[in-house]
């Protein structure tokens, strides 16, 4: 997989999100623009998006290892959290990848939250990502499947 040729550029993204430790029900929209750091190696990605509860930004760093099909990265949201997850990178024969992100433990409301991201790479103008969220050790439960459309008017 190369993340080279398929991040880099500016992102559009919906997501009907449930009621849960991160905020109120709702959707929330915006726009995620991924920058080369260091090709092949360091990424950055950055989310302005608009929801129930109002504006709020992401930044994440991202470092991949291509040969060990392996990602982390440093996710800082400026609700007032931040958390680094670990993921590994599948592919079939036909060219569609998946990313598996499983965060680590962080408090965020008083209360311990970890995030899974099962992210399906099937085209090179979309992505889907399936959230699941546990809270205080519980089970994790679906938070959304947003879908990430790639804008190719975007400079």
């Amino acid at each position: 997989f190369s993340f080279d040729d398929y991040f880099p550029g500016t992102w559009t993204f919906e997501w009907d999100m449930p009621e849960g430790p991160l905020g109120e029900s709702g959707r929330v929209t915006g726009t995620t623009v991924y920058k080369v750091v260091e090709a092949g190696k360091f990424y950055q990605a950055d989310t302005d998006a608009t929801g129930p509860g109002g504006a709020f930004k992401v930044h994440e760093l991202i470092a991949y290892n291509k040969d060990g099909k392996a990602l982390s990265r440093h996710v800082t949201d400026s609700r007032g959290f931040s958390h680094l997850q670990l993921a590994t990178v599948g592919g079939d024969l036909g060219g569609i990848y998946n990313i598996f992100f499983e965060s680590s433990p962080f408090t965020y409301n008083g209360s311990t939250i970890r995030i899974k991201h099962a992210l399906r790479l099937l085209s090179p103008f979309n992505y889907k990502v399936a959230t699941s969220v546990s809270v205080n050790g519980g089970p994790f439960r679906n938070y959304g499947n947003p879908w990430w459309r790639k804008d190719t008017t975007a400079k």
